[in-house]
This record gives structure tokens, sequence and C-alpha cells, in this order.
């Protein structure tokens, strides 16, 4: 992968330098220079720039650089949890854009062969669908959820854009793609039909105004993810940066914080991204934002709890539920708390639902369903698989 790797800036390497000790950037390892590539073996966490920004709609021409977002993270205390990361720099735009897709896929299917977690700092967020693509051989069927204000999904005969490329990871062969939820999103922001298209393919679609309502509702959501994105444009304006996101709304500071912690607690979680990152030389707020995300997502990978042993019934307490003609099994790990629904196995239609036969919910669910509710996430996971 090293062909594909810029390392680190000097300026950076060097701003480490005057950092006080016991912070991050004293403890984890950095690609310095091309005569000294970092160690990979037995390291949990790799971040990665990838300064693509090319197919966003907007793109004006200029480069990218995280140098500014390195610097807030290098700059942060650990907490009280182990670290093995190495910063491994950045993939430089390719001749043109298919390019950097290829670069950014092969380097993320190498690290995720590795048993490593990749984190990207990414450019236009088109660079999802390399991010996607890399788990073509690691994952069959995964679960994708878009941290956004927008769905992208866009038109998969177009050209992709950072406003249209889940289109192409939908109709793209091969066909991993088993959901796509998107947490966040604000309906003046996205055309009617794509709002329809989200619903008749029975993907999770979560509203901002909810969420700021109750956020622990991101959690089941994340739970069930392999791959998480962000596009960072979803933080209000005032709480990222004036200069460079317009929005008003979105989510505010400690509320994406806990997404992404939300996003590391989830054990199923083998990659994390945040795009639409500008060059945030000149808005510290925003590089320190982006860098506590990066922090908490972190923390959540180091406070993962196993509680996904189903064939241990010491782990679970176990709860049926009669509704109508149905019986909906629930199922409460005894270590934390978390609530599963059980899907019925149909295998009739497709066996897709090997890896699914538990869903992750929450325990209003269960209490909706003790009144007679059958949960919307058991319905779709169901219409889903008998597609």
């Amino acid at each position: 992968m090293i062909q594909y790797l810029t390392p680190v800036d000097k300026s950076v390497v060097a701003h480490r330098e005057i950092l006080p000790n016991g912070v991050l950037g004293k403890q984890i390892n950095i690609y310095q220079n091309e005569s000294n590539f970092p160690q990979l073996e037995g390291v949990k966490f790799v971040l990665l720039g990838v300064r693509e920004c090319r197919n966003d709609v907007d793109y004006m021409g200029g480069t990218l650089n995280f140098d500014a977002v390195r610097k807030s993270f290098y700059a942060l205390y650990p907490g009280n949890w182990p670290l093995s990361l190495v910063d491994l720099g950045d993939i430089m735009p390719g001749h043109e854009p298919a390019d950097t897709y290829f670069a950014l896929k092969s380097v993320v299917a190498e690290l995720l062969e590795l048993g490593i977690l990749p984190i990207i700092l990414g450019g236009s967020q088109d660079l999802l669908y390399a991010h996607y693509r890399a788990f073509d051989q690691i994952i069959t069927m995964l679960n994708l959820v878009n941290i956004d204000h927008r769905f992208d999904l866009g038109d998969a005969q177009a050209a992709i854009s950072n406003k249209s490329y889940v289109g192409k990871i939908i109709v793209d062969e091969p066909y991993n793609l088993f959901n796509y939820s998107v947490l966040g999103f604000q309906s003046y922001l996205n055309p009617p039909e794509e709002i329809a298209l989200m619903d008749k393919l029975h993907f999770d679609a979560c509203r901002l105004g909810a969420l700021t309502h109750d956020l622990s509702l991101a959690e089941p959501i994340l739970r069930n993810a392999s791959l998480v994105s962000m596009d960072v444009s979803c933080i209000k304006s005032g709480d990222l940066s004036g200069h460079y996101h317009k929005s008003p709304n979105g989510f505010d500071s400690r509320e994406i914080c806990a997404m992404a912690r939300y996003a590391g607690i989830s054990n199923r979680v083998k990659s994390f991204g945040l795009y639409e990152l500008k060059t945030f030389d000149s808005d510290e707020r925003a590089s320190n934002l982006i860098a506590q995300i990066l922090w908490y997502f972190i923390e959540g990978v180091s406070f993962r709890v196993d509680d996904e042993d189903f064939y241990n019934d010491r782990d679970f307490i176990t709860y049926s539920v009669p509704i109508d003609d149905l019986v909906l099994v629930f199922k409460k790990s005894n270590k934390t708390g978390r609530w599963w629904v059980e899907l019925p196995f149909n295998s009739k239609t497709d066996n897709n639902l090997h890896n699914h036969a538990l869903l992750p919910c929450t325990y209003d669910e269960y209490i909706g369903a003790t009144n007679q509710e059958i949960p919307e996430r058991w319905l779709k996971a169901r219409l889903k698989n008998e597609v």
C-alpha cells in the first residue's frame, strides 16, 4: 500500500514536538518519511487522509489538506483506554478521481484484511463509494450507515458526485449492500423522489428533529452497521464553521460527538469515515471539533463489550410477545442492557438473513410491542428480505 501514501506533512510532525508529554501525538506512530514505513502488526487503528474533492459539485479548484485537524487531534489527551494507532498520512489525488478511488479501495481493503480499523479523513463524499467497495472481499451483505443531512442517492446512470453516489453503490456489482441508513436527514434538502425511493427500498431514514429530540434512536441503527460515514455538513454551521458550511440547522457539537461514540461502541463497525472536510487552517473551531469526533469514536471502540453471543442463554433474557398471529421474540443482554428483536428466517425467499437474524432495537420498541405495536424497523427488515 505504500505506493499510494504520502507521509504526514513536516509542519505537523514539527508541531508534535512542541506538544506536552502524554498527548495523543506523542503516543501514536506517524508515517514521517518514505524510508521508514510504520509497522502495522498489532495495530488497532489507522488514520488516513484522502485529499480528493474534484467530484464535489461546487469544486472551484484548489488543494486540500488535513494539517489543522491533525494538529488538533495530536494535542488531545487519551482517555482511560489503550491506544494503538498509526497515522499513515494521505492519499493524494490521482490523475483522475477514479485513480484516487482505486487507491483508497486498495489501501482500506488491505487494512481490513490485517484486522485494522481504518479511520478516513476525506474530501468530497463521493469517496464513500470507494470506501464501501473496499469491503467487497471482506463482508457480504453490508450495512452502511450515513450520518448526513442528504440521502445522496442521485442518478445511478449519471456521473458520480458528492451528491450522487449511493445509487451506484446500490446498482453496481457485486451487490453487497443489505441496508442503507441515513441519520439526520432534513426533508427540505432532499428531492421528494429520493425520499420516496428510500421508503420503497425499505431503507432506514431518521429525521434530524427526531434524533435531536432523542439521540438514543440512533444507537440500534449504528449497532448494526459495518461501515459508518459522516458528512460533516450535517453539523450546524454555528458549531462547525460558518466560513465553509452555511446551514443554520444540523447536529450540535455534543450530539455529533455522541453519534461518533455510538458508532465506536458498535461491535460490528469495521471502518469510520469523515467526509466533506475542508482545509480548516483558518478556523480552529472546526479542526478542534473534527479532532474531538475522532476522539469519541476511538473511545467508543475502546469500550466495546462483546454482548452478541446469542447461543449462550445465560447472557440474555428472552421475552416472547404475542401480537395478533405473530410472536415477536426480544432478547436483552445481561452485560449491557441492549435489546434485539428476532427476525424469522424465510428459506423460500433469500438467505440474506443468516447474519441478520437478530435486529438491534430499543427498550421502547419492546414496550410498544407489549402494547400491540409492531416495530417499524422489524417490518422493514422483513420486507427487505422478501423482495
